[in-house]
């Protein structure tokens, strides 16, 4: 009990009020549903039809919404305040599309759902807007953490998915998921909107853009996009998300692969290996997290966290097959990484944009952020058709780069707010 009264994460979560509270509270009922049917929706569109081009296709027309909405998302946010914006968006972009999943015939239903949910992206502005203007600065790293451990946590619910698939069959099982995850989101929607009110940012946004249409908002772009791309500090943080982003993707998609191909595992033991780095991921949150993360000192965790990442992509490369040793330190080793690395860029970008302008310069970072990433996939997939282990060594590369990035930054210094001086 001692442990808990005295931790820094549980002594956060026991001073958020209001506002900040609700939004890190209510996490698990978006990532629990999600955990449970993401893991099977390609094999669920194989089922119903859709070929391996047309899933392909999708994504891609899915990534264009994305980009899209996240342009937009800045003006909706400002214009009509971000409580209400992330409640209507939830339920269009994320309950409304679990239902045309979960009674999908063909392709076309899943294009249509596609497009709806690619524009998630303005609920991800207003729910980040939420989350942190109206937090204290002190809480905001700790704040990433629990949202970053309760995603890691709903994970452990993948399993429960796979059993009743096992047991109920693929499409029907699913069919009954996708039904639930709608009910879920439903009610994390309407839950957040019931215990949260308008941050003091939004109320102010919110009358200075009655007067104005979405299109003239989006015509003062001009001006935001000239602030990012200004901002040494934004442009720092963006360039170390993209770099975890890319690494995101790369290994979200070639992992299995390379741990069936290259390294001569079976399909059904990857369950255990992602488990574990759940595991490992979570306790990293609670016990090394803590220890280092300090935006005022964000060098040595972010420095930790690349060479961790390193070393376990390094072990992928050179590793015999069938080492099972070597693979559960590349495991543990990521596992501690993402809990060093994933919150302190979240929050490095959360603390360098400007309060003022949160809005619409999230939406120019996210879809900065997007259009970086996006080739990668294509890139990796090429990569790994010449070798199974050459996305990893891109991926080693990438750290490299993100270690020297971390070395400028802290130099310059270019993570710095009125409040906040980094040595």
């Amino acid at each position: 009990m001692n442990f808990i009264n005295s931790h820094p994460l549980f002594q956060t979560l026991r001073e958020l009020k209001g506002t900040p509270r609700a939004t890190v509270l209510t996490e698990p009922l978006f990532g629990i549903p999600y955990n449970l049917y993401a893991p099977f929706l390609s094999v669920y569109m194989l089922a119903l039809g859709v070929t391996d081009q047309w899933i392909g296709a999708i994504a891609s027309l899915g990534l264009v919404f994305q980009i899209i909405s996240a342009i937009l998302s800045g003006a909706i946010t400002d214009k009509f305040g971000r409580r209400a914006t992330l409640f209507v968006t939830d339920l269009i972009t994320w309950s409304i599309p679990c239902l045309i999943w979960a009674i999908a015939q063909n392709t076309t239903y899943f294009v249509i759902a596609a497009m709806i949910n690619g524009l998630f992206r303005i609920a991800h502005t207003a729910w980040t807007c939420l989350l942190v203007e109206d937090a204290e600065e002190r809480h905001i790293v700790h704040m990433w953490t629990w949202i970053m451990i309760f995603a890691v946590c709903s994970a452990f619910f993948s399993p429960l998915g796979g059993w009743i698939v096992q047991k109920f069959g693929l499409i029907p099982a699913m069919r009954g998921l996708l039904v639930f995850g709608s009910i879920m989101i439903t009610a994390k929607a309407a839950i957040l909107f019931a215990f949260s009110k308008e941050t003091g940012r939004g109320v102010q946004r919110m009358e200075e853009t009655r007067g104005s249409s979405i299109i003239n908002l989006m015509g003062d772009y001009r001006s935001v996009i000239k602030q990012v791309f200004r901002s040494k500090a934004i442009l720092g943080a963006l360039s170390l998300m993209v770099i975890t982003n890319i690494f995101s993707t790369v290994n979200g998609s070639f992992w299995g692969v390379l741990f069936t191909s290259k390294l001569g595992f079976d399909n059904s033991q990857i369950a255990i290996f992602v488990m574990l780095k759940s595991i490992i991921t979570t306790i990293g949150f609670f016990v090394i997290g803590p220890r280092l993360t300090n935006l005022l000192h964000f060098r040595l965790p972010m420095w930790a966290g690349f060479a961790g990442y390193f070393a376990s992509q390094a072990l992928l490369v050179f590793m015999p097959a069938h080492s099972v040793v070597l693979l559960v330190i590349s495991v543990v080793l990521e596992g501690a990484a993402v809990s060093l690395v994933s919150p302190m860029t979240e929050s490095l970008l959360a603390v360098a944009m400007e309060t003022k302008e949160r809005a619409r310069i999230s939406a120019v970072v996210y879809a900065t952020l997007i259009l970086f990433t996006s080739p990668f996939g294509w890139i990796a997939g090429q990569l790994s058709a010449i070798n199974r282990s050459l996305p990893f060594v891109m991926n080693m590369g990438l750290f490299v780069i993100g270690a020297l990035l971390v070395w400028v930054i802290n130099r310059k210094p270019a993570i710095k707010q009125p409040a906040l001086e980094i040595s």
